[in-house]
């Protein structure tokens, strides 16, 4: 099966885990990092570095562009989001990306939603507009 394939029919895999902020493990509990990590790992192994602590509230708290610069280290920054490629989100302009999803069709993603579970939900206008950035596992 050819990668984007893959990563898209594992992120699915995850669909109705339950929110679990700083969570990564399918069926029982993860937050949007947790499923990209949990995706990676399914490809890859293990993961690519050790993850930080944080809180709920990280980005408030920093304002740090911690997601962008980890999604630099180790995707392919990617000008044209194709399915199977991660997006990353800022709520507020100009503000930090703090969520992230994996693009399923052109039109939908899957993502780990706050007081919800993961989920494929439409890709509309206001989630496009919050895009910060897009990018590519390794090999895709």
């Amino acid at each position: 099966m050819p990668i984007r394939q893959t990563i898209i029919a594992e992120a699915r895999s995850w669909i109705g885990t339950p929110y679990r902020h700083r969570a990564s493990v399918k069926g029982v509990g993860t937050d949007c990092l947790g499923l990209v990590r949990g995706v990676w790992r399914a490809l890859y192994g293990c993961e690519p570095e050790d993850l930080p602590a944080y809180g709920p509230d990280w980005a408030a708290v920093g304002g740090e562009a911690t997601l962008l610069e980890a999604a630099r280290r180790h995707l392919i920054a990617r000008k044209e989001a194709m399915p199977g490629d991660v997006l990353l989100m800022r709520w507020r302009p100009h503000g930090p990306a703090t969520h992230l999803g994996i693009l399923s069709t052109a039109e939908t993603m899957i993502h780990a939603y706050d007081g919800l579970a993961v989920t494929e939900s439409p890709l509309g206008p206001a989630w496009q507009r919050r895009i910060a950035g897009v990018f590519s596992f390794p090999g895709a």
